[in-house]
């Protein structure tokens, strides 16, 4: 069948959401090589590359991936020096003992005919201590320096979040080798976890820099207090003592929206919208959404945009295609591309203008 076009109205005027690929089994992450082709991962456990015209090819070479609840593989990373080094890097999770599984990070390179992963190796995984499918996080950054941050979900253990000597709801700061920085916030203090970089996170499920090289992360709160947060080095963000949310029973979360030590997000979503993958828009395709920010609903099935200082949510952008978006974030052709779940598809948006 044909690939399909929609007309999707934005405040910057008709935009044309163009079907990339189909029948994706829910998608969870995506990026692109510089030769144009685009990889994407599935929870179930596959890689697949998507050239321009081509049927999706499958790659293999992946490390053993556990399927639990919400885990399997997640994230996928391609770094700026692609090119020389032909390394990629995925988050997954990562089988713990009998039962659990913990959020890993696993870095390989892409074999010259672009068929296979080799030389892969696990770079990282979370300090065993919690069982469950759930709260992976598991989104990955490259830093302007190289490095790498890696956002780690609570994983369903709420105290956790604020337990240095776990990596449960944080966000870290690693190496490309997986190793901490040596000016980490938490290196050399008694019994805390040196990648961490921030901690008092719930669920962080959308992570990305803006045009001034800071990272930012969308997150899930319960029943609403959906946040983002800008992520500075040392910080607790207060994940579970305050919250804008409640429990999902409706009972009251901790000690409620603020204590004295614990950052405040810059924006928050009541009721939640369950927010997923996370760009800052800095392409000329589409002018008027310079430095603005893109967050996918899984809930409400739309794209979030956020603008302004503080950042607000200012439009949602949304129609059938927004099914449960999964990941967002801007093509090296300064369009704005995003995952779709409950169609099962990837698909490239940008004015209707735009050839």
């Amino acid at each position: 069948m044909p690939l399909q076009v929609a007309a999707l109205e934005t405040a910057a005027g008709e935009m044309r959401a163009t079907e990339v690929v189909r029948g994706l089994d829910t998608p969870w992450a995506f990026d692109f090589l510089p030769d144009g082709t685009i990889l994407v991962t599935e929870r179930g456990g596959r890689l697949l590359a998507l050239g321009a015209g081509a049927a999706p090819v499958e790659l293999s070479g992946l490390p053993r991936i556990r399927v639990d609840g919400q885990g399997g593989l997640l994230d996928i990373m391609v770094p700026r020096d692609f090119d020389q080094s032909r390394e990629l890097f995925f988050t997954y999770a990562k089988r713990q003992g009998l039962r659990g599984s913990g959020t890993a990070v696993y870095r390989a390179e892409l074999s010259e005919d672009g068929t296979r992963l080799q030389n892969g190796r696990t770079i990282f995984e979370i300090a065993r201590g919690t069982g469950g499918g759930f709260h992976f996080g598991a989104r990955l950054v490259e830093a302007r320096d190289g490095t790498l941050f890696v956002t780690i979900g609570d994983r369903g253990d709420a105290p956790k979040a604020q337990d240095l000597s776990m990596h449960n709801g944080s966000v870290l700061r690693i190496t490309r080798d997986g190793d901490a920085l040596s000016d980490n916030p938490f290196v050399g203090q008694d019994g805390a976890r040196p990648e961490i970089w921030s901690y008092g996170h719930r669920n962080a499920q959308g992570a990305a820099l803006d045009p001034q090289g800071r990272l930012w992360v969308a997150e899930h709160g319960a029943r609403g207090g959906d946040e983002v947060n800008l992520v500075e080095r040392g910080v607790n963000y207060g994940w579970p003592v305050i919250s804008y949310g409640v429990n999902y029973d409706g009972s009251k979360i901790g000690e409620g929206t603020a204590r004295d030590g614990m950052a405040q997000p810059v924006h928050y979503w009541d009721p939640s919208i369950a927010p997923s993958g996370m760009a800052f828009y800095t392409g000329a395709v589409v002018p008027d959404w310079q430095g603005d920010a893109f967050v996918g609903s899984l809930k409400f099935d739309y794209i979030s945009r956020l603008s302004g200082d503080p950042l607000r949510e200012v439009e949602r952008i949304e129609g059938p295609e927004t099914q449960r978006v999964r990941d967002v974030m801007q093509g090296p052709d300064g369009a704005l591309w995003f995952l779709s779940v409950g169609q099962g598809a990837l698909y490239r948006l940008a004015p209707a203008t735009d050839g």
